[in-house]
């Protein structure tokens, strides 16, 4: 069923092509799709994203959209950045999508990360003076790039420091993630 609020707004989606958590990508995709959002998967290169399942079964294969190299992220309303350790690892490591992370806090766009993502958010320097969740052994490091909290909650959306955080901690709390994002788009 489409969501009439959300059709017309996008979203991108920042992974590396190999080792995404499979449902923190495909379930916010379909998802939002399905309420008539226009989702862009962006990828180190065009070849084909192989998710994993629990960072070590091979899940789905996902065709992305768009290299970074070819990326332009102004025209989307709101940031993704699904998990999974080798992905958020390897994602950090990307001057790219580093750059794309900090072009959407300064523009006050929204960013939705979850699980692992948010190493992404401390590599970009925009986690200052922010609360936020993510998996439990990203803590420190978040805290270390100058977070005003972490919290172990299913969802936190922060709404200071110029941009709105959406953070989550693991696919178990996919459902709130989602709907965070959701409520958010409603408001672009």
């Amino acid at each position: 069923m489409t969501d009439r609020r959300l059709e017309g707004r996008s979203v991108l989606a920042l992974v590396t092509n190999y080792g995404v958590e499979q449902d923190e990508l495909l379930v916010p995709l379909r998802e939002l799709r399905e309420d008539g959002v226009h989702v862009t998967v962006a990828a180190v290169s065009t070849d084909p994203v192989q998710t994993l399942q629990g960072d070590k079964d091979p899940g789905e294969s996902v065709d992305p959209d768009v290299s970074y190299e070819s990326l332009d992220a102004a025209p989307h309303d709101l940031l993704l950045i699904p998990g999974g350790t080798l992905n958020a690892d390897h994602l950090r490591l990307e001057a790219a999508a580093v750059d794309t992370v900090k072009a959407f806090a300064a523009s006050g766009r929204p960013i939705a990360a979850i699980c692992h993502g948010p190493w992404a958010l401390v590599e970009a320097d925009v986690v200052r003076d922010k609360t936020l969740t993510s998996y439990p052994s990203l803590r420190t490091d978040i805290t270390n790039a100058g977070a005003k909290a972490w919290v172990d909650e299913p969802v936190v959306v922060d709404t200071e420091g110029g941009y709105r955080l959406i953070t989550s901690r693991t696919p178990k709390d996919l459902d709130a993630f989602v709907t965070a994002i959701r409520e958010q788009l409603a408001q672009v």
